[in-house]
């Protein structure tokens, strides 16, 4: 049985008349539970029959019951969710496998066309010469024009094996004809593995879904021949995915019969404790797991268990608090419901889960733990970690965001268009170890931005502007109006060198972008290596055997890992890099 956490669902479905037996038997009391749950489905049935019958204008019936569901769950939690026939094939892509037939390309609208937005190495899109940033005229003779995303990508999607014909439009050239042939495309689970500075092996993890412990293993086997000096795993943005996957993976580094997690709902058949069952492939070599805000459920159990285990460091900023196991159960005409049916408690015993659905305030918003209530416990070296914040780092690592021009210049795509301007103008660059974005590149960026739209508001001036509208409501602006003018120009006149002030972090993104369009993912990874502070950290603390003994053993300052007002600050760390 595959159990998914948070946005996961399970691979085991059950049907509805054995979960309604079994929630009648384990919980239900057979007087008024059971006469409420017929007397309102009887009401819901007869709803929905006189408002199909008598409203005014058509209704859509699938429509209507889907927005009745989503209102219903919508009281419960995010991840327990009504998925009808018509969306479990995306649902499946979503949360089980990102297996299907296609090119290997990504696709997004912008001003009324269909552009291309990644290519992935290795598939047909690639082969065929097709880069980001070209336009999608026509799929197999069918013109784009006023299709939306989604039915751009069932045009695109097909059997592994069957013939596509493009119609592609790169900058002013001539539109041109491209056939290919669908293949099978899978993105993995792990998105990259290799050595890193310090001779460190470095695996990166996106998400929990089919196969992903297997992959972990073999990223581990590989690097391993290179007798790394020790193990990074990367769970950064990964959101999570199947219980069962994060046990295995937890087992790759610790040994055998050790709890991993425990799961525990109101009904107790489903309440499990999942253990190792082999012999760790590696035991002993030092081990950092990186997280950070994004990093949600089965990652939460990796990091959250190894720390509670003392068999790794972890590093970044506080992970998301996701702390709620998901099950599918099976519904009439194909279609199935998403139910959190318990939380799960990795080993010191708590819970990771932040906010608190069960209890919701008056006008229906909900709270987080608080502080007073989060509840030691211990690691089995007797550090002590709190329940109801995530898992906190034992190392946090600020992250820091983006100025609000580096922001603007990536959310208007201009970065993203620059960097299809150097591809087509560039037929290859140095390889990425010894490719950097030069002063020369620079000075042509921003020339390249000479007649572009970048306007944006920098913080300074959005307090600037809240002041002179507080201000104006008190009818005191009159009296500061000299100073804020002046202010106000010395602020524009100080945004104007914002491009060299921030060159290096802009020149950064650039590089990132550019070497992606001859290198793709792969070549993603390895420039944003060098400006890696978690990275650099991770590799820091492992070189420093004194330092991760300290850790793991709890000395000193790290004998106390998160606690609540700590948890708080490192949580805010977390929601000023979203």
């Amino acid at each position: 049985m595959s159990i998914f956490f948070g946005s996961k669902s399970s691979l085991r479905t059950i049907g509805l008349s054995a979960g309604l037996v079994g929630l009648g038997l384990g919980v239900l009391s057979f007087n008024d539970d059971l006469f409420q749950i017929s007397k309102n489905l009887d009401v819901f049935a007869s709803l929905y029959k006189e408002v199909n019958l008598n409203y005014v204008d058509d209704v859509n019936p699938a429509k209507m019951i889907k927005s009745g569901a989503d209102a219903m769950l919508d009281n419960l939690d995010p991840y327990t969710e009504f998925v009808p026939e018509s969306e479990i094939e995306d649902y499946k892509l979503r949360y089980v496998s990102t297996q299907y037939g296609g090119i290997g390309a990504g696709v997004f609208l912008r001003e009324g066309k269909v552009l291309i937005s990644d290519v992935f190495e290795g598939f047909p899109a690639q082969k065929a010469d097709i880069r980001p940033g070209d336009e999608l005229l026509k799929i197999n003779d069918v013109d784009l024009k006023g299709k939306n995303n989604d039915q751009v990508s069932q045009f695109l999607k097909g059997a592994k094996g069957t013939t596509i014909k493009l119609v592609i439009k790169r900058g002013d050239a001539a539109p041109a004809e491209k056939s290919l042939v669908r293949d099978e495309i899978k993105q993995p689970n792990v998105s990259y593995y290799g050595m890193v500075e310090g001779n460190m092996g470095y695996i990166k993890l996106d998400k929990f879904l089919e196969n992903s412990a297997d992959e972990v293993t073999s990223a581990l086997v590989a690097v391993k021949k290179n007798n790394p000096s020790g193990i990074i795993l990367d769970l950064r943005n990964n959101g999570g995915g199947i219980l069962q996957e994060a046990v295995k993976i937890v087992n790759l580094f610790v040994s055998r019969d050790v709890e991993v997690v425990s799961q525990k709902g109101k009904i107790k058949e489903k309440n499990y404790s999942y253990r190792t069952v082999v012999d760790p492939i590696e035991g002993n070599l030092p081990l950092v797991v990186l997280v950070n805000g994004h990093s949600a459920s089965a990652s939460e159990i990796v990091a959250g268990a190894l720390q509670d285990l003392d068999r790794g460091v972890v590093i970044g900023q506080r992970s998301y608090g996701k702390g709620l196991v998901q099950q599918t159960f099976n519904l009439p005409y194909n279609s199935m419901v998403k139910v959190t049916i318990a939380k799960y408690f990795i080993p010191s015993g708590r819970c990771v889960q932040e906010v608190d659905y069960a209890h919701r305030k008056d006008d229906g918003s909900l709270s987080k733990v608080a502080d007073s209530v989060m509840k030691e416990f211990k690691t089995r070296a007797g550090r002590s970690v709190y329940d109801g914040s995530g898992v906190f780092p034992d190392l946090p690592v600020k992250q820091e965001k983006f100025a609000e021009v580096t922001q603007t210049l990536i959310g208007k795509l201009l970065v993203f268009e620059y960097a299809n301007k150097y591809r087509n103008s560039h037929p290859q660059i140095n390889p990425v170890k010894n490719y950097s974005f030069t002063d020369a590149d620079y000075a042509d960026f921003v020339k390249y931005l000479g007649d572009k739209n970048y306007s944006y508001s920098t913080t300074s001036e959005k307090v600037l502007s809240s002041f002179k509208t507080e201000a104006t409501k008190d009818k005191a602006f009159t009296e500061v109006q000299a100073e804020f003018e002046a202010l106000k120009n010395k602020m524009a006149a100080s945004k104007k060198n914002d491009l060299q002030q921030h060159k290096e972090e802009i020149r950064q993104v650039l590089e990132n972008e550019i070497v992606a369009r001859y290198y793709y993912d792969k070549g993603r990874y390895e420039t944003s290596f060098k400006y890696d502070k978690e990275l650099a950290q991770g590799i820091k603390t492992m070189q420093d055997k004194n330092l991760m003994a300290s850790i793991l053993k709890g000395d000193g300052a790290y004998k106390v890992i998160g606690k609540p007002q700590l948890a708080m600050v490192g949580k805010k760390d977390a929601d000023n890099a979203n």
